[in-house]
Order: C-alpha cells, then structure tokens, then sequence
C-alpha cells in the first residue's frame, strides 16, 4: 500500500514548492496534482514534476474535472499534454454532470462515446482515465460504471473508489465487484464526520480498508478534502491523519 494525497486539499496554498514539503513532512510516497488551481498548464506541470523529483515525492495522477460527455476534443488533448509533463499514470474526470438513475439513454450514448474518444486520446500518451467515484455523476453506481466499461471496451478505463460513508453494504460490495479496475482509493478521513453527518461511525474506514485487504487491493490511499476550515494546522492534521492511516492499514491487514 502507497500514500498519497490531493493537491486540492490545500487549494489555498498556491506555492506548488510548499505543497511538496508538505508531503515530504507527512511522509507520503505521491501527489495527486488537481488541475483547478495548481497544475493549469505546461509551465506548472513542469515545476511541479522538478520539485517532486527533487523532493522524492512520486506523482500519482492529474484531476482535470473533464466532465465526459460535454467536453471538448481539444481542451482533452490539452489535458493530457500536462499529465504527460507532469509524468501522471493517469487522469481523474467525472463521467457526465448526473446520477447514473437521472441520465437518459441519448446522455449515456454522448457520455459512451466521448468515453472512447478520450481513452484513445489517452493511450497516444500512455495515459488511463480514470472517473471519480462520485454522486452527481454517472460513476455513482457500480453497475453503471460496469456497463460503461463493457461497451467502452477500452482496458486504460479504470475507476476510483471513493465511499460517502453513508451505504456500508454498497460501498463493500463496490470494492468486490470492480476491485480489478480500481486505480486508487480516495479517503476523505477528516471529513469523514461531515460526510457521514448525522450517523457517525468512527469504524467506517476500518470496514473499507478489511475489504480492500480481502479482495487483494495493494495500490494507492489518496487522502482527500482533508480540511474543512482553510489554513489552520494544516501541517501537524495531516501528519497525524497519514499515521492514523498507516496504522488502520496494517491493524487491518
């Protein structure tokens, strides 16, 4: 297993260099670089690349918030251009702007085949598309996402597994079923009260990670929207949430 976090959880550090110390201060192996506010072009991608080498810090994957299915062809290129630059295994969209049970048939046919447009895209760099496990998205549900795949029918379409906290049964039955497509695991771990507000439990994340044990996942934890108030102890929080992590990994192994 392989630590990471997101570069959006500290959307309101805008030094790339600090963002990096970071991670090497909680002692995490990757980076997650989001495209809203860090990595918007070639020139970041490239520093951003320099400071992880230089630091040891490996760079997992590049959100892009691509929206498949109402995208364009050359803001896609774009996009992989700067994974590439960045030296990303793959990138994180967004299957569509709706739940799976809200999208109609002429919708999943333009979300279909956007989907085989950007993964042919995508594999000319040596890239796997990945769509975030999400509501409001047609990668809201483990049988949509299993039907996109089939008929996409392109092996660099992965997924992201990311629970709500809310479905427990859902969210273990979703790690089985598309266990072999899952590209990284997102952990919300401190906004897991929020999420789950307001039926808390604290033993949420330690059912998860038995069940990712079980099925044999030993990829990438990306932490994630960590922190709900800005800037305040953003350092030693997450120092203290990758050890949490570190420790519920092996507790549960």
């Amino acid at each position: 297993m392989q630590l990471g976090f997101t570069s959006t959880t500290f959307r309101q550090i805008k030094d790339l260099e600090k963002i990096v110390t970071l991670a090497k201060d909680a002692g995490v192996e990757y980076i997650e670089w989001g495209g809203d506010i860090h990595v918007t072009d070639l020139a970041a991608a490239y520093r951003a690349k320099r400071q992880c080498e230089r630091e040891g810090i490996g760079i997992s994957s590049y959100a892009s918030y691509y929206k498949v299915g109402f995208g364009e062809k050359e803001d896609w290129r774009r996009i992989c251009e700067i994974a590439s630059a960045l030296g990303a295994g793959f990138v994180r969209v967004w299957l569509g702007k709706a739940d799976s049970e809200k999208t109609d048939e002429e919708t999943y046919r333009k979300i279909l085949a956007d989907t085989k447009a950007i993964c042919d895209t995508a594999a000319d760099y040596g890239l796997t598309v990945c769509p975030e496990c999400h509501d409001r998205t047609f990668n809201n549900n483990t049988d949509a996402f299993l039907r996109l795949r089939e008929d996409a029918g392109r092996e660099n379409l992965q997924t992201y597994f990311q629970s709500r906290y809310q479905k427990k049964a859902y969210d273990l039955d979703r790690i089985e079923r598309t266990l072999p497509y899952i590209q990284a695991v997102h952990i919300s771990y401190s906004e897991q009260l929020r999420e789950q507000f307001p039926h808390y439990d604290p033993t949420y994340i330690d059912a998860l990670l038995r069940q990712l044990h079980a099925c044999g996942y030993d990829g990438l934890l990306l932490l994630e929207y960590t922190y709900i108030f800005g800037r305040f102890g953003l350092p030693g929080c997450m120092k203290k949430d990758i050890l949490k992590l570190r420790e519920a990994w092996e507790r549960n192994a």
